[in-house]
């Protein structure tokens, strides 16, 4: 199960070259390691929604195209699925790539909007909440991440075994690509409007045109092959997440009302 990567859309402008390092060569290294283990293992590995790009068709279904990358970080996972692609139809390596769409809870990333919208909240600083085209909301297909532990088991579960030894393919191996989402997109202004129910304090918002910075305006998940083929069924709604995330949150940083919460 390889989940390492350099993630973030908005970083790969600054630090373009921390992607290519993590996601492309860092991956090569591991396929090359797996390819000559013997046996080889199955591999799952997380690849991300952010391949759809700008892709308008909804939701989106592992059938539709992804060639039109809006950001360094799509254009890489999308070079690792054609990376595993290669190493499936070379060496007979068992692949599996999840396309995850905006996963978070505890124990998630700092640099996530509804990670830093939390701590802002509640430091009483301004959240900036982008917009899209004509002033529309933006929209994510959020998933909560023990759906997605789930998701990642199954995939292991029904991985298939690799075909090749020691770098030699003897057959044809599974390669398989899925979708892991919620189904439900949830525009970013309802986000937050559930963070303030859980903080139980107000934001201050300032609404922002979405800057050309390889965001993309909505996700929204097709899951019907991830629930055939893995049994993945989410169940966490974002409203109970939150829940979950805020209760973590303030346990985690210890935060007491009027005090900064790092």
């Amino acid at each position: 199960m390889h989940l390492a990567a350099q993630a973030g859309v908005r970083y790969a402008m600054e630090n373009p070259h921390s992607y290519v390092h993590s996601n492309i060569a860092g991956l090569v290294t591991l396929l090359e390691a797996c390819k000559s283990a013997n046996p080889q293992p199955s591999v799952v590995w997380a690849s991300s929604s952010s391949v759809y790009g700008l892709n308008e068709k909804v939701p989106f279904s592992e059938t539709d195209r992804t060639d039109q990358p809006a950001s360094l970080y799509a254009a890489t996972k999308k070079a690792g699925e054609e990376i595993t692609h290669t190493y499936n139809h070379i060496y007979g390596l068992s692949i599996t790539g999840l396309r995850f769409f905006t996963v978070y809870g505890p124990w998630g990333r700092p640099d996530m909007a509804y990670f830093s919208f939390t701590r802002n909240i509640l430091q009483g600083k301004p959240i900036t909440v982008y917009r899209g085209k004509d002033r529309a909301d933006l929209a994510r297909d959020f998933t909560f991440i023990d759906d997605i532990v789930k998701g990642c088991v199954g995939s292991l579960d029904t991985s298939g075994k690799s075909t090749g030894s020691g770098g030699k393919k003897r057959g044809p191996a599974p390669y398989r690509i899925f979708n892991l989402g919620n189904t439900s997109p949830v525009t970013v202004p309802t986000l937050v409007s559930i963070l303030e129910r859980h903080l139980k304090v107000k934001a201050k918002r300032n609404f922002v045109d979405m800057p050309g910075n390889g965001d993309v305006p909505f996700t929204h998940a097709n899951i019907s092959l991830a629930q055939r083929e893995l049994g993945y069924k989410p169940t966490t709604d974002l409203a109970t997440g939150l829940k979950k995330f805020v209760k973590w949150y303030l346990s985690y940083y210890g935060y007491n009302h009027g005090k900064d919460v790092n």
